[in-house]
């Protein structure tokens, strides 16, 4: 009959490298949740920009310079923003657009009080 240490330095040598193949496992879910959490964090930045390329450009088009220059100016800060304007009642409103990280597209609004024409 075995001695209890015996048994017990089979069973250990039974298991060797499954904490390898256990830590070879979690490796790639704690990589696609940090690319998540990477990726949150770049679409909430350029949430933040596209906001203020989108208040740019609603006061740009407020004092009558024209959607191809709102356009302009908010592609300057944000690259590839899609501006689309339209009227409500004294305010002038800008809509931009563009897309994020992980194949979100992103979208802001302002309005500015239009001057008097």
């Amino acid at each position: 009959m075995p001695s209890r240490s015996g048994s017990r330095g089979a069973a250990a040598h039974a298991e060797r490298g499954s904490v390898t193949a256990e830590f070879a496992a979690v490796i790639p879910a704690v990589l696609v949740v940090l690319l998540l959490c990477l990726g949150g964090v770049q679409v909430s930045g350029q949430q933040v920009r596209l906001a203020d390329a989108a208040a740019q450009a609603a006061r740009s088009l407020a004092r009558g310079d024209g959607l191809v220059h709102a356009t302009a100016l908010a592609r300057q800060l944000v690259g590839g923003a899609i501006v689309s304007a339209d009227q409500r009642g004294d305010a002038v409103c800008a809509r931009l657009s563009a897309p994020g990280a992980l194949g979100i597209t992103v979208t802001a609004a302002s309005c500015a009080l239009g001057g008097a024409t």
